[in-house]
């Protein structure tokens, strides 16, 4: 199966003229046979544009798939259905969960989906839940809720149900996206709160395959101590892993550790990248 991944949104922008950038993710999958399919939609204030300038034709996305509940990831998807009709939507049930950062000074903020389900399926949203690894079209599947093994990927403490800081957010509802193809396994991340290695050992687990061609998105380093960072380096080389296309929030630090480490696989996924296979 041929297969184009193209980022549409993302914290930077790369070399496509006129394309703008936002603390965001987003990636459009695109397929010699089937229908494109929309991996998150960013803020949603650069989702369309970006789409336009790149010549991209999302009216003919069937299917969108939500990572996770935040607004990062989902603000785009009311301006998606408003501007294009409705469409089926893939995520975890536990996705419009009650979202809150809480900063060490106790200000907090909801960092959730945007709007309530029924305001999105009065927009025309048919959502499809499910917590379960399955497959959303023919090649292409999710890995559903991932279950935390590791001892050393902790996630991110900043994240709470409520503005009390009472009840911590495991954001149980990430999930990543595979895509089956001639050179391997294509591992698209949202944000990867689950951690790479918990992900790639689930993904293993469910799916019978560990030849990981690429992993593109964010992995959420960027929010986690060294320990995390060196047992990730640790994992990718293991594994095999022939390209990583990090964004988002695997932050600067993080990402300049991974390109000294791992100067053959690394790349910057920024608006515009793009993966063919």
């Amino acid at each position: 199966m041929s297969v184009r991944i193209t980022v549409l949104c993302d914290n930077s922008v790369g070399p496509v003229s006129g394309t703008l950038g936002e603390h965001g993710f987003a990636a459009l999958i695109e397929r010699e046979e089937g229908e494109p399919i929309l991996f998150d939609t960013g803020q949603g204030f650069t989702l369309l544009h970006n789409a336009a300038r790149m010549r991209k034709d999302l009216s003919q996305v069937g299917k969108v798939v939500i990572s996770h509940g935040h607004y990062d990831h989902a603000g785009g998807l009311m301006p998606f259905l408003e501007q294009f009709g409705g469409r089926e939507i893939f995520a975890h049930e536990a996705v419009f969960s009650s979202r809150h950062r809480v900063k060490d000074t106790g200000e907090c903020y909801p960092i959730g989906i945007p709007f309530e389900k029924s305001a999105y399926e009065r927009a025309g949203a048919i959502f499809n839940l499910s917590n379960a690894f399955r497959e959303i079209s023919p090649g292409i599947l999710l890995t559903g809720e991932v279950p935390r093994v590791t001892r050393f990927e902790t996630g991110d403490q900043g994240l709470y149900c409520d503005c009390t800081g009472q009840e911590l957010d495991s954001t149980p509802d990430d999930q990543s996206l595979v895509i089956e193809t001639p050179k391997g396994l294509v591992v698209l991340l949202g944000c990867c709160h689950a951690g790479l290695v918990n992900t790639i050992e689930h993904i293993a687990c469910q799916h019978g395959r560990r030849d990981i061609h690429a992993v593109i998105g964010g992995t959420h380093l960027g929010f986690c101590g060294q320990e995390q960072l060196e047992k990730t380096v640790e994992a990718i080389r293991k594994a095999g892993i022939r390209k990583l296309a990090v964004s988002h929030c695997t932050g600067f630090a993080a990402a300049a550790r991974l390109s000294r480490e791992l100067p053959k696989e690394f790349q910057l996924a920024m608006v515009g990248y793009t993966l063919e296979i």
